[in-house]
């Protein structure tokens, strides 16, 4: 492991030890827009069983346990841990677990008709990210469905660009339904089922 990539979790330890909060995802109107509008890219209602990595302080997770039978989040800093089961006490269908991946990838605890890979890619060296998307293509329902959603600006701790990321996730084989790009954000949603929401519905 690179000196870089073994600087990871003391990084993180310095954000949580010093804020909560530390991207500001519940007092952010950029932040509560963008969860919004990952929200709202779901193509279906509702989902029996989601998983989401580096859930931070699980604002996302507590919206995606509205649509969702099960959710499983994780994150690989303690302390972010421990803030997102606070968050999520009062869904006692969400269960928070610390993963680091790709080595905790909850093989297990699947498969999941949908999963959510929100800031999480650039922080993966580009060989162990290609092992998450394989875990994501083994874990993924038959309907299942796939969403990233990434900063794109340049910054000190990434460990390979945004574009890189969602293109590994791309080569996945699966159906693309949703791309939304921003100066700030790209987020994209891929899916087993190639049928557009219309189509599902009988529309056109």
């Amino acid at each position: 492991m690179s000196a870089k990539a073994s600087s990871l979790p003391a990084y993180f330890d310095s954000l949580y030890g010093a804020a909560e909060d530390p991207y500001g995802v519940r007092s952010r109107w950029y932040e509560s827009r963008k969860r919004a509008l990952l929200v709202a890219s779901l193509t279906r209602p509702r989902y029996r069983s989601a998983y989401e990595p580096a859930c931070g302080t699980a604002e996302l997770t507590a919206a995606l346990a509205e649509r969702c039978e099960r959710v499983l989040a994780s994150d690989f800093n303690a302390h972010a841990v421990d803030v997102a089961r606070r968050r999520t006490a009062e869904q006692p269908h969400v269960r928070v677990e610390r993963h680091a991946l790709p080595q905790d990838w909850p093989h297990a605890g699947g498969p999941f008709d949908l999963i959510v890979l929100g800031e999480i890619g650039y922080f993966i060296e580009p060989a162990a990210w290609a092992e998450v998307a394989q875990a994501c293509l083994a874990s993924l329902a038959a309907d299942g469905e796939l969403v990233a959603c990434d900063w794109r600006p340049d910054f000190a701790e990434r460990r390979q660009s945004t574009q890189a990321v969602h293109e590994a996730l791309e080569r996945l084989g699966l159906r693309r339904l949703v791309r939304h790009e921003e100066d700030d954000f790209v987020l994209q949603l891929w899916s087993r089922d190639a049928r557009s929401v219309a189509a599902r519905e009988g529309i056109g």
